[in-house]
């Protein structure tokens, strides 16, 4: 049982700072909201980034088998086509990403033995080796393989260390198409 003089000693306590503060609630939306605004603000952003490398891949691929079927139908080798005009045709078929893409976009159109050949990678050990790339329009009847890497910087850090096999951070997209050249 509690003495009165235990009582007298709580009661201000009661009465005093702690114990409005204690008691008090008016600002514990905002600092609830501010617990929670900087890793909500932070999800939602990189929503948006992985949504934007869902489109640029999209995007990369459909441009990057329309432009095979240049080398597939025999048109690259009837322009004398080279790495670059391929990679500027590439290009032009990315609609809103056509700004950055002749930066960003690398090309190799490699005639290739047969279906199983693997060609070597030039992202091997975090760097990219463009030394191992070449260009071919081939001969109607070959087998052709066209590979294209395009470099998508990544702003939000969480998402380039599940992203990125290159050691600066970026995203590499890489679309790829394979087929046998149209007899002449």
């Amino acid at each position: 049982m509690a003495t009165r003089s235990s009582l007298r000693r709580r009661k201000p306590l009661r009465r005093g700072f702690a114990g409005r503060l204690l008691r008090a609630s008016e600002g514990s939306a905002a600092v609830e909201f501010g617990m929670v605004a900087l890793p909500f603000v932070l999800m939602m952003f990189a929503i948006l980034e992985i949504g934007l490398v869902f489109v640029t891949d999209s995007v990369l691929e459909n441009a990057t088998i329309e432009t095979g079927r240049l080398v597939r139908t025999g048109q690259a080798s009837a322009q004398s086509m080279t790495a670059g005009t391929f990679k500027t045709a590439l290009c032009a078929r990315m609609s809103i990403f056509a700004a950055d893409c002749g930066t960003r976009a690398t090309v190799d159109v490699r005639v290739i033995p047969q279906f199983a050949t693997t060609p070597p990678d030039p992202m091997a050990g975090g760097t990219f080796n463009d030394g191992v790339l070449t260009y071919s329009n081939g001969a109607p009847g070959d087998l052709i393989l066209v590979r294209v890497w395009y470099r998508q910087p990544l702003l939000t850090t969480f998402l380039s260390q599940g992203l990125s096999r290159m050691n600066d951070g970026a995203a590499m997209l890489t679309a790829t198409t394979a087929f046998r050249n149209e007899p002449a």
